[in-house]
């Protein structure tokens, strides 16, 4: 027969990925309330439990509290140990990881409290739990210091629990950025195509990842330049810029779009004689400049700008 205690874990763990996973649940304060014991108290509890499954081995106090400090140690080592991974520190992996633990201390719990007596196996004092608490932090007939440390460690405890809950629930925000990136034909940041045939389409990808905390409407352009780089000052000059692309679309905060583009390098260049010899992406958030705004100006008021070079072909008279 399995335990109460390892019975109550597992239901509660099962329900806890149920209101992460299912539509509309996982919006509301129940997976909040569900989640919250399975971060701060569940793991290290069936660790203890699996450390100690002897009656009496340590008090319950004792057990609770190593619970919850265990549980504050074990959770971010899984997180570490999954930052070295290829999946990275991301809600399907923590849930899995978390869940695969949990399950493997149940299953050691289980097995030490199998080789016991059975008067001997621990189990948890559910109808008698509160009273047992209250008689280990406050014994009847205490002196009166040892009452006042009981009352300083429930406090300790609550203020624990409650900052946790606060940083959990209310999460600091960190740098506001956006990601933008180009990648080549095969979706790496390698293998970006040689622009050198007029009017060719050049398949690429465009990415955009929001962290700004909010939803963002970007607007991205690609504009076809000839540019003059000067020898002497070691500058670049903008001899021509004209659009050639504009696409706008919103994305929320955490996400990140990888788009499919086709880059077709237009043939002549300013004047009709010169090809472009430079492909510019501009990216802007909220905010987007008239045309009037060009050359260097433009690509100053853009968010983020990237660029690709083109060999520019000789147009004929």
């Amino acid at each position: 027969m399995i335990p109460a205690d390892l019975t109550l874990i597992v239901i509660w763990l099962a329900a806890s990925i149920v209101a992460i996973y299912v539509p509309l649940l996982n919006t509301t304060p129940v997976r909040f309330v569900l989640v919250l014991p399975v971060v701060l108290f569940i793991p290290g509890y069936c660790f203890i439990a699996a450390l100690f499954p002897k009656d009496g081995d340590i008090n319950l106090i004792e057990r609770m509290v190593l619970s919850m400090g265990l549980s504050i140690v074990v959770v971010p080592l899984i997180g570490l140990g999954l930052n070295f991974t290829p999946w990275g520190i991301r809600l399907d992996p923590l849930v899995l990881s978390l869940t695969l633990f949990t399950l493997v201390m149940i299953l050691v719990t289980f097995y030490r409290r199998s080789l016991l007596p059975f008067e001997e196996r621990f189990s948890m004092p559910f109808s008698e739990i509160a009273g047992t608490i209250r008689k280990e932090i406050f014994p009847a007939g205490g002196r009166k210091v040892d009452r006042l440390l009981g009352a300083a460690l429930v406090l300790g405890i609550l203020i624990t629990i409650a900052i946790t809950v606060v940083v959990i629930a209310v999460p600091r925000e960190g740098e506001k950025f956006t990601e933008f990136f180009i990648l080549g034909e095969n979706r790496t940041a390698s293998n970006y195509p040689a622009l050198n045939i007029p009017g060719q389409n050049y398949p690429m990808f465009v990415g955009i990842g929001n962290h700004e905390y909010r939803d963002t409407s970007y607007t991205i352009e690609t504009w076809m330049m000839r540019t003059e780089f000067d020898n002497v000052t070691n500058t670049t000059s903008i001899i021509a810029m004209d659009p050639n692309d504009r696409l706008s679309l919103t994305l929320a905060h955490n996400k990140t779009t990888i788009i499919p583009y086709n880059l077709s390098v237009n043939k002549t260049g300013y004047n009709n004689k010169t090809g472009y010899n430079r492909v510019e992406f501009l990216l802007f958030n909220d905010d987007v400049p008239g045309f009037e705004v060009t050359g260097s100006d433009r690509i100053n008021a853009s968010y983020r700008n990237l660029h690709l070079w083109a060999t520019p072909e000789e147009a004929e008279e």
